[in-house]
């Protein structure tokens, strides 16, 4: 990826970007077509996921054969290698709840997921960010997921409805490549994507169809999954004109770069990254057009500690660090948007201090920080006798990409008040016989009672396959007892002060999660199978760590009001009218679906307003 050395920037960008991710990729995208100066700056590395992706290589291959470590979480085959729940010299602090003194720990890493460390956050420290490792679920938030207090009188609601969003819906996956289908009649809050936007889904799998044909008989439906992955050529004039209506040029350049993508040839696990360039990371899809245009730089390794504001509160640029000299570096523009990830922009915000903003840039409502939220996780692990001894073939398709899943279906029975918890989760289906990971043998040990020889050799191959792995991600409501906020006593190497957390779920997500497995219980032995992994039928010890599932969200609220929101419905600071925040911090409920593709929907109608703004004289 082509950079910038600190010496060549200019004297003044129209707009400066802190982050590469799904929020800041897409922003440089949208401002460099248009004709914006646009400089991003990128804490993390270099990646170039054409030239550094291990295609077509086993865990064999890999250093450690792809075991995972403290600071290497997913193993050397995984695009996010560095970065993670530990980052050397970056730490953070965590109160747990159930310490009698109340005192705020240095976080741990990964291992501590197994005794429930109450949050665990996660730092990708390459360009792309979190596009590098995500698994490429593309689902639309619905109309009720915009106003659920108005649905349920819980939460907050969204400062506009699903229609606001929808053609921004619509021009993000037609720009990314999104597969997926569209149901007949429309699932309750599941909507469709407008005719001829979406890419032909491919086909299931075995162990797939054996959930979907056994899950119906639960009236649960599995449909086609929604996914970031390129499986065909579109009629790219057609997508060009849809993205970029009356701009020939910009059309030009999308063409060009997109049909450099090649369509998915049902290979290598998405989450080592794409050197064809089939899966979308931010590296692959918005950062190459972007700089076609000659209106994007690029400097990584730029640490950002602070957004600095003149006299009348106007933000003028930001100041980071140069991770490799060390030297404190200042960079002006126009506007400032930060896009560094929820907790990320909010340290940012509230370690920017003046005497205007004592409490942090853009902080008069006391919000910055507030509402932290993840998605809900549990997971069943289930053996199939159906799917034993069977023939070896090749059913890995996209990856480790889902070609089906279950959306929430209990909507009625929710609004009713009969589950016990407000909010719904929908159901990630995984398993086949792929390569296998680390600790197979363990399950196999409790099947066959241990074994050696030839008799081990045989039950490999007759229970390799034979399970399936079904993972809830539901909902969490936000609540006044999970934020950040900055650490007076701790810093990073870098000399700026870090966040320290305090997270709780509530009762809804907790009984959330005892439903996950009590349903997957009923799937798995409804296809005549047993469950293998651990059950809990209290929630507490069902629900994953809060960050576990790396779905960031809340801390820079977005709202109708002033006082009690951050930005405004664009986006916008109320407090700072020329700062931005397109990542994962606006958003004011977490959906059961998959917050990337919002983010950049998002992040595209804040782009859309910036320009009309910037046209008007305004910023």
């Amino acid at each position: 990826m082509p950079l910038l050395l600190e010496r060549k920037t200019q004297p003044q960008y129209d707009v400066i970007v802190v982050g590469s991710g799904a929020g800041g990729g897409q922003t440089a995208y949208v401002l460099a077509q248009a004709g914006v100066k646009v400089l991003v700056l990128e804490t993390g590395r270099n990646y170039e996921p054409t030239k550094e992706t291990p295609m077509f290589q086993t865990p064999g291959q890999a250093p450690l054969r792809a075991a995972r470590t403290p600071d290497k979480h997913f193993g050397f085959h995984d695009a996010t290698v560095d970065g993670g729940w530990t980052v050397p010299g970056e730490p953070y602090t965590v109160r747990q709840s159930n310490d009698p003194s109340g005192k705020f720990r240095i976080a741990s890493d990964w291992l501590v997921a197994e005794a429930k460390q109450e949050w665990m956050w996660w730092r990708p420290r390459m360009l792309g960010g979190r596009t590098n490792h995500w698994g490429r679920i593309a689902l639309r938030m619905g109309k009720h997921d915009f106003k659920p207090r108005s649905r349920d009188g819980l939460g907050i609601d969204w400062p506009f409805d699903y229609e606001a969003l929808a053609p921004y819906y619509d021009k993000v996956e037609s720009l990314i490549g999104v597969w997926g289908s569209n149901q007949t009649p429309e699932l309750e809050n599941t909507p469709n994507s407008s005719p001829g936007v979406l890419l032909p889904p491919p086909k299931p799998r075995g162990y797939e169809l054996l959930v979907q044909k056994h899950a119906k008989t639960l009236g649960i439906p599995v449909v086609p999954s929604h996914m970031a992955i390129k499986s065909g050529h579109p009629n790219y004039a057609q997508v060009a004109e849809r993205l970029h209506p009356g701009d020939p040029k910009a059309q030009e350049i999308f063409v060009a770069d997109a049909r450099q993508r090649a369509p998915c040839f049902w290979s290598t696990p998405c989450g080592r990254g794409c050197s064809i360039r089939a899966n979308y990371q931010s590296t692959t899809v918005h950062l190459p057009p972007a700089l076609a245009t000659g209106n994007l730089d690029i400097i990584t390794d730029a640490h950002v500690r602070e957004v600095s504001v003149d006299d009348r509160g106007r933000a003028t640029g930001v100041h980071y660090v140069d991770k490799k000299t060390r030297k404190d570096m200042h960079v002006k523009a126009r506007v400032v948007v930060l896009a560094a990830s929820g907790c990320e922009s909010a340290r940012i915000l509230l370690n920017s201090r003046t005497p205007r903003f004592p409490n942090g840039v853009a902080n008069s409502s006391g919000k910055v920080g507030r509402y932290l939220m993840d998605t809900v996780g549990a997971d069943v692990i289930g053996q199939i006798p159906a799917l034993e001894g069977l023939p070896a073939w090749n059913d890995e398709g996209a990856g480790t990409a889902l070609h089906l899943y279950a959306p929430w279906w209990q909507y009625g029975e929710q609004l009713a008040g009969k589950l016990g918890f407000a909010r719904g989760y929908h159901i990630e289906i995984s398993g086949g016989r792929q390569m296998p990971a680390h600790g197979v043998t363990r399950w196999m040990t409790d099947l066959n009672g241990g074994a050696y020889g030839k008799k081990l050799k045989d039950d490999a191959r007759r229970y390799f396959g034979s399970t399936i792995h079904l993972a809830g991600r539901g909902e969490m409501i936000p609540n006044d007892d999970s934020f950040c906020e900055i650490d007076p006593d701790v810093k990073d190497d870098w000399g700026v002060p870090v966040l320290r957390f305090k997270f709780r779920f509530s009762d809804h997500e907790t009984r959330q999660a005892a439903h996950m497995h009590r349903t997957f219980r009923e799937i798995i032995e409804a296809m005549g199978g047993r469950v293998i992994s651990k059950l809990a039928t209290d929630g507490t010890k069902a629900i994953n760590p809060g960050g576990s599932v790396i779905h960031e969200v809340g801390t820079t609220c977005i709202g109708s009001d002033p006082r009690n929101s951050v930005l405004n419905p664009w986006c916008q600071a109320w407090d700072v009218p020329n700062l931005f925040v397109t990542d994962g911090g606006p958003f004011v409920s977490n959906a059961d679906k998959n917050p990337t593709l919002s983010i950049m929907a998002l992040a595209w109608r804040s782009a859309d307003h910036m320009l009309a703004e910037m046209k008007r004289g305004n910023l």
